[in-house]
């Protein structure tokens, strides 16, 4: 079969000089394209390398013949982004791993998220939408402070710096303002998870979806950030050299617990083939879950990667085989 590969690499946009400082931050480098193109042909097909869906949309018009995609795009500049690849895959009739435009639509909203989550029983901090500092109202806040605010439409850690972390509503008024004028966006306001450390667990699969085994997350002391929202590419922060330690202790029940809470957001969220949930776990052991993303990275050196190696497993040949799932779902192997 020939397989379109459909993805954004770092040079794939023209940024004006007002775009945040990490808007490529979701972007991939090319060793994640290599990496895909890997794994389609371990599987005995024929990658075709498209780009993103203006690429999509150009070479369609000129009669480019798919058999099936694979698509991690993440889109620029709209709250429906991450749907655009999806809606001209299907309206050109080819089948496509990954999940569908209107879950990658949803999945972007935090805030949307968190209430679908909240209604299937997944501890989800509560959260207050801010359009602006002055819809802020002292008296009607999620919960007590410290408090965390965050762009309502991005990923990687966008927008997030040790200024979101805020303890007070001068400080949250502050943090709202620089999301919603930098990032053209609301934000999403929540109480701030501390005690227990944080965690991301991959999921795959589908009726039912596997959860990997789960990888714990560096927490930068003095902040209590995940470190990887410090050190993400266009952070102010990334070239800082942060410490970190490793919070809490991942026994079985908690695995257990946060895999069985990943696979539940995957179904409820209606995710297909893939996926990664992140989670914070307060000092009494709960975890919450902080968000979804469907569009998760394979880049050779992060989540997808480390789980591999954990298991014992190529890398290469166990991305073929998530995708040879994918496959298998859509009635293609």
């Amino acid at each position: 079969m020939r397989i379109g590969l459909l993805y954004d690499t770092f040079d794939a946009y023209s940024w004006a000089d007002d775009d945040p400082p990490d808007a490529d931050a979701e972007y991939e480098p090319e060793e994640t394209v290599d990496t895909l193109a890997a794994a389609v042909e371990h599987l005995g097909h024929t990658p075709v390398r498209i780009g993103t869906a203006a690429d999509l949309r150009g070479r369609l018009g000129k009669g480019l013949s798919l058999d099936a995609a694979i698509n991690i795009t993440e889109g620029a500049h709209s709250r429906n982004r991450e749907a655009y690849v999806p809606i001209l895959l299907e309206m050109a009739g080819v089948p496509c791993l990954g999940s569908d435009a209107l879950t990658l639509s949803v999945t972007l909203d935090k805030a949307w998220t968190k209430d679908l989550v909240a209604a299937a029983d997944i501890p989800t901090p509560p959260h207050r939408v801010y359009s602006a500092p002055e819809a802020i109202d002292a008296d009607d806040l999620p919960g007590a402070f410290p408090l965390f605010v965050k762009p309502r439409y991005e990923g990687t850690s966008k927008g997030i710096t040790p200024d979101s972390k805020v303890e007070d509503v001068a400080a949250l008024r502050g943090a709202v303002d620089r999301i919603t004028t930098t990032y053209d966006q609301d934000a999403v306001a929540e109480p701030f998870v501390a005690g227990g450390g944080e965690f991301t667990v991959a999921v795959v699969g589908h009726d039912p979806p596997e959860a990997l085994p789960v990888l714990q997350r560096g927490v930068e002391p003095t902040t209590g950030l995940g470190l990887h929202t410090l050190e993400h590419r266009g952070a102010p922060t990334a070239d800082q050299d942060w410490e970190y330690e490793l919070r809490g202790t991942l026994a079985p029940v908690l695995e257990d617990r946060l895999q069985a809470l990943s696979r539940r957001a995957f179904d409820t969220l209606d995710c297909r083939d893939f996926a990664r949930a992140d989670f914070r776990v307060d000092g009494d052991g709960t975890p919450w879950f902080l968000e979804i993303n469907p569009l998760p990275t394979f880049k050779p050196d992060d989540t997808f990667a480390i789980v591999a190696e954990l298991m014992g497993r190529d890398y290469v040949d166990y991305l073929a085989e998530v995708f040879g799932r994918g496959l298998r779902r859509l009635g293609l192997s």
